[in-house]
């Protein structure tokens, strides 16, 4: 497992070989989409994290929308990576608040995720993001480190930060998320 929020490999040329490939393979894969219930019965949140990654399981689609991507997954650990575009800028030529948000939040999500045994989910209850610079298109590409501080039976708490290659510090953000036991059937259908 990385060290806390040690955003390896530290050149940008690094980062976008990394995320070529792990792009490349999760597009030949099962691409951006909902993986069915049956694709994740049975498997820890790693291993579901660890599909993603792979290309066996889809990932969400708010990635590519979003142009970011997962990079890396371990216990306790995930590592998003994004591009901020001019899609994403406020009418002050920043990117939008949303954007760290949602990118933060990925992070801190799935290394809870990783965490959770079979037939155990979860879901945000608290999301708390500071933004401490700017970032504009320039920065080509930024990573959501989230790291997972506890995971108890009924409440998981992580905290992320979003660097740059340079190690410069954009946002950092916690969360704390609820966990629960996974309804054996979808809601609005009967066993």
């Amino acid at each position: 497992m990385n060290t806390p929020f040690n955003p390896l490999p530290t050149t940008l040329e690094d980062w976008l070989a990394q995320e070529k490939v792990v792009r490349q393979r999760m597009d030949a894969g099962a691409g951006p989409g909902v993986a069915q219930p049956n694709q994740v019965a049975g498997k820890t949140g790693l291993e579901v994290m660890q599909g993603l990654l792979s290309g066996e399981l889809p990932y969400a689609s708010i990635a590519k929308t979003l142009d970011f991507v997962l990079i890396e997954v371990s216990a306790g650990q995930a590592i998003f990576q994004g591009a901020p575009g001019l899609n994403h800028l406020n009418p002050l030529g920043t990117v939008h608040g949303g954007w760290f948000a949602t990118l933060l939040d990925s992070a801190l999500g799935c290394a809870v995720h990783t965490m959770m045994p079979p037939g155990r989910g979860y879901t945000t209850a608290d999301l708390s993001v500071k933004l401490v610079k700017a970032l504009t298109p320039k920065v080509r590409r930024v990573r959501a480190i989230g790291q997972v501080v506890h995971c108890g039976r009924q409440l998981a708490t992580a905290e992320a930060r979003l660097v740059g290659p340079d190690g410069t510090l954009y946002a950092h953000a916690t969360t704390a998320c609820l966990v629960f036991e996974m309804p054996s059937s979808p809601p609005g259908t009967r066993p």
